[in-house]
């Protein structure tokens, strides 16, 4: 199992605009490439990845379901299915979570694997009940 759960944000940050991670992101991130070690993503993030491209909030340079063909089959992501206990999860952070549903889904993830979760969602990181990096 990888060791850390990436927002999707922070996929295309690291894909497209990596000066725009945090430090420790970056370092991270390389310490993952250089073990050639995996990374995850939740399936939600494929979701909100064609989203931002529909919307014209991000081009990726090629045709929408080759970029996320590509994401998917990429050997240094893990993509994790949304599971019952995932959406189970995702309905239970509490009042004060943000009521995002890719957000909830995003962190239900995290917990449920045990994951470190790479975000710069200030939201998230306020709620403070996801062990993030």
């Amino acid at each position: 199992m990888p060791p850390v759960l990436l927002d999707t944000h922070v996929l295309v940050w690291w894909q497209s605009k990596p000066a725009r991670l945090s430090k420790v992101q970056a370092q991270v991130l390389q310490e993952l490439e250089r073990r050639r070690q995996p990374a995850a993503i939740s399936a939600v993030t494929l979701r909100e990845l064609a989203t931002m491209v529909e919307r014209g909030r991000h081009d990726p340079g090629v045709p929408l379901d080759l970029w996320l063909e590509e994401i998917e089959n990429d050997p240094m992501l893990t993509v994790l299915p949304l599971t019952a206990k995932i959406a189970a999860e995702s309905v239970q952070l509490g009042a004060d979570f943000p009521k995002d549903p890719a957000d909830q889904i995003i962190v239900a993830t995290a917990r449920c694997h045990g994951l470190r979760l790479m975000t710069a969602d200030e939201n998230i990181r306020r709620w403070g009940k996801v062990s993030l990096i």
